[in-house]
């Protein structure tokens, strides 16, 4: 009889241990879950029409300004490059924080830009749903509607991005630059866990907008001003396609950068593949973009408790 309870005493302890493991892994779990992850139905209740709203300021914006599309999906890449996607690139100077703007730096001073225009969204969605939207989601929005009505992929954004605190220059300094080496670019990329198909899909976003001459293969001609603004795409300059790769295969890519991925010795067996198969089938570079911009956008978003929602996207948040 003793024996007997001794050892059911012994299955019940066992029992509870194993119930207490699956507790503690369970609430691990769903905490993981909650803080880190990002959902395409993020803001379905708490701001319904949030995309509804980005999605009309920037039809308004781009009627005068047919570059801001291609302008604001390169904010989401250049912020998303930096310490994750967190709307630091957003930020201004402000000396009582110590906050340095990465927007000085060589790689976005004087040419990134499209900064208006997120105060316009953030303006709009704060009179629609006060203090829910943050500004790295805005960037993640704008981006997907910015591609889709320049006639490119449509993909369910993922959501639920809080705002840094702070910026990084050392990061922002080590941007992708047009004079990279292939080897340079794969190394940045492969830093956030980017493959080659991810970078070649990614750099498939020059299919639109402009580029200051400066930064260009043929440079400026006699008498350009440096800041003198050549379309990336000379056939369809304001198009999301997949001509860009017809034109790294006639090697009349304008950026240094982009025709390395035909060009470099290493090409051939990473890159150059990759660019055949989205200049011989736009539908596969479509899907593969979508999925390297959801790739992109998850590169350490701060979730939770992390971060702000900030009021102002150039600034953070009075306490």
């Amino acid at each position: 009889m003793a024996a007997s309870s001794f050892l059911a005493r012994c299955s019940f302890l066992v029992t509870l241990a194993v119930l207490l493991v699956l507790a503690l892994t369970t609430g691990s779990a769903h905490g993981h879950g909650s803080k880190g992850g990002l959902s395409s139905t993020f803001y379905d209740e708490s701001c319904p029409g949030a995309q509804d709203i980005v999605r009309r300021v920037i039809q308004d914006a781009r009627v005068s300004d047919a570059r801001i599309p291609a302008s604001l999906i390169r904010l989401h890449f250049h912020d998303c490059f930096v310490q994750g996607c967190d709307g630091s690139i957003l930020l201004d100077d402000d000396l009582q924080r110590m906050i340095q703007s990465e927007k000085a730096v060589p790689a976005n001073d004087n040419s990134a830009r499209g900064f208006p225009v997120v105060d316009d969204i953030k303006r709009a969605l704060e009179q629609a749903c006060p203090g829910v939207v943050s500004c790295a989601d805005i960037l993640a929005i704008a981006s997907e509607v910015s591609v889709q009505l320049a006639g490119g992929p449509y993909w369910r954004v993922l959501l639920g991005r809080r705002d840094g605190t702070s910026t990084n220059i050392q990061g922002a300094n080590d941007l992708p630059s047009p004079f990279d080496s292939l080897e340079t670019l794969q190394e940045k990329f492969r830093n956030f866990g980017l493959d080659n198909t991810d970078l070649v899909a990614l750099q498939g976003a020059h299919t639109f907008g402009r580029v200051q001459c400066q930064f260009t293969q043929q440079n400026c001609t006699a008498g350009q001003a440096d800041e003198a603004l050549e379309n990336l795409d000379q056939a369809t300059p304001d198009v999301f396609d997949n001509k860009y790769y017809g034109n790294l295969l006639r090697g009349r890519a304008q950026l240094a950068s982009d025709q390395v991925m035909l060009s470099d010795p290493v090409a051939a067996t990473t890159t150059a593949p990759v660019v055949q198969r989205f200049s011989n089938s736009q539908k596969d570079f479509f899907k593969n973009f979508a999925a390297s911009m959801i790739k992109m956008g998850n590169i350490s978003p701060l979730t939770g408790k992390d971060g702000e929602i900030r009021n102002n996207c150039r600034r953070v948040n009075r306490k």
